[in-house]
């Protein structure tokens, strides 16, 4: 089977944080089960780079745009690296592939007959000397009177237009707007209404917040939505008469993964068209980037009168991780940015920890006492423990080889039903649940070890003794197979001391007499002072 998983492509104006690992961790587990499967992946995303908060940023620093974005396209790319996550391509927006990709898209999707021109008012800062993007234009919704944006009122849901603002002005200066007429090319999604309606309502298997969102912006909110727009920084406009104008960045930032996907298919000698139509796709992001990818990337596709391009099958869409009981603000200083905590603690326990305790379906809050006691409690206490006890005591009785005795059948053929029942909660979108499926299993493994009394048996019944540890042997071989998807690295130190050489998603047994390798501990203990020491550094005590 093809597997295409794309993660959101995070913005290119400041660092990562804790929440955007929350959202996208999902997909890495996704990636590492198929391939484990024996699936054909293609795990992509990127940067996005391009649009008017880098242009500020830029700005701010008295550097380029592209300066900028690269920046922290090279930061994203290292962290992403140091947390395991096992990218096929990870590109940018501003790569002459991605831009290439992306005019050759837009010139077939104004022949499509869904692409037509329209004089609108666009927002203009006089103070600031440019025009400005919806969601650069605030003040008070025309419907309910609460604060909003240009594009739309997070308190009442509504759709709105910057000129229907009350109370309007720039979000960069807060000087009011002066709108002025300019023409552009607008895809009309309003024409594609029946066809998005039904394409939601085949997929209510979704997560709810994807689709209640979806069906709310088809029933309440779809509009024609502009392709271009009056910037400086973007990809150029491939039509005569636009040659002043970008690629608005909504139309061009989701194709991301068809850009990165192509690329692959180019390197591999593989038919584009064909691996994209017949590949089951997922996407993992955030629940504010839901409609991008519900409405306006599957809108895009339909544009598209040439070719048929299917659109996403699963949505992957967390909820909001909050920080100490309190929202993450990047502008307030309120966040644990991922370059620093990957510096400090295990990827392992990072990963861990957004996976069990992370927003899958619903908000949930990071705090530093949860996280340290995670880690020492669950990691070590549960999983460490049983590897480092089962694996010391072979070491030390056995001359660090697998002694040869009886398996507890039981146990194999509960490893045997673990390995399907992982799997199919992971296809379906449910990490946490899988997650908590294997270390119900390992806690079951610690009781196991407790009540056959290894130490006792040693002495006085070395054949149940080795039966014992032959068993526990491969409950740790096959734990590097199920927790590989979540815990990458601590999974390959087991692989490397039992010498399986890769993970696969079946049960296995290593052989009887095979010397270990150098038996070493997976996890450290964190001193609970820590806790304290983490939540001064995020006060800025």
């Amino acid at each position: 089977m093809n597997v295409l998983i794309g993660n959101a492509w995070p913005y290119a104006n400041g660092s990562l944080h804790i929440g955007h690992i929350a959202a996208l961790l999902p997909g890495d587990v996704l990636a590492r089960y198929f391939r484990a499967k024996g699936d054909t992946v293609f795990f992509v995303s990127g940067s996005d780079c391009h649009g008017t908060p880098v242009a500020i940023r830029a700005r701010q620093e008295n550097k380029t745009p592209e300066e900028i974005s690269d920046y922290y396209h090279n930061e994203f790319a290292e962290c992403f690296n140091r947390l395991g996550f096992s990218y096929d391509l990870y590109g940018k927006t501003s790569s002459s592939e991605h831009k290439s990709f992306v005019k050759d898209f837009h010139k077939k999707l104004y022949d499509g007959g869904y692409v037509y021109e329209k004089s609108t008012p666009q927002a203009y800062c006089n103070h600031c000397r440019q025009f400005l993007p919806d969601r650069f234009v605030k003040g008070l919704c025309p419907h309910c009177g609460e604060t909003a944006r240009g594009d739309q009122c997070e308190a009442c849901g509504s759709v709105l237009e910057p000129e229907n603002l009350l109370q309007a002005e720039c979000s960069i200066c807060k000087e009011p707007p002066e709108f002025r007429p300019t023409n552009h090319l607008y895809l009309a999604i309003t024409r594609m209404k029946e066809q998005l309606e039904r394409y939601i309502e085949s997929h209510s298997h979704w997560r709810k917040n994807a689709y209640e969102m979806s069906k709310r912006y088809i029933h309440e909110g779809l509009r024609d939505r502009s392709l271009t727009r009056d910037l400086d920084w973007g990809i150029d406009v491939p039509k005569d008469g636009f040659d002043d104008k970008k690629i608005y960045i909504w139309a061009e930032n989701v194709l991301g993964y068809l850009s990165d996907c192509y690329t692959l298919c180019c390197r591999q000698g593989i038919d584009f068209y064909e691996f994209w139509n017949s590949s089951r796709q997922y996407y993992v992001h955030g629940k504010d980037n839901i409609p991008f990818h519900t409405i306006i990337l599957p809108s895009l596709l339909l544009g598209r009168a040439d070719v048929r391009l299917k659109p996403p099958d699963d949505i992957i869409s967390s909820e909001y991780l909050t920080l100490e009981g309190r929202k993450i603000s990047t502008s307030g200083n309120w966040a644990i940015w991922v370059k620093d905590i990957i510096e400090r603690y295990n990827p392992d326990s990072i990963r861990y920890f957004l996976i069990g305790n992370g927003p899958e379906k619903r908000d949930t809050d990071f705090t530093w006492r949860e996280f340290i006691n995670s880690h020492n409690g669950e990691l070590l206490g549960a999983y460490g423990n049983f590897v480092n006890r089962s694996l010391v005591f072979i070491q030390k009785y056995f001359s660090n080889k697998i002694p040869e005795g009886r398996c507890n059948q039981n146990i194999i053929q509960s490893l045997e039903k673990l390995y399907p029942c992982t799997g199919e909660l992971i296809e379906q979108g449910n990490f946490k649940e899988a997650l908590d499926a294997v270390f119900a299993f390992i806690r079951a493994a610690n009781k196991y070890f407790d009540e056959e009394q290894p130490w006792i048996t040693i002495k006085s019944d070395v054949e149940k003794c080795k039966g014992t540890l032959n068993t526990c042997v491969q409950i740790i071989a096959n734990l590097s197979h199920l927790l590989e998807p979540f815990l990458p690295f601590s999974s390959a130190k087991v692989r490397n001391l039992l010498k399986i050489e890769e993970a696969t998603w079946q049960y296995i047994e290593v052989p009887s007499g095979l010397e270990l390798g150098q038996v070493e501990i997976l996890f450290e203990r964190i001193d609970k002072k820590v806790i304290q020491e983490e939540e001064a550094r995020l006060r800025g005590d």
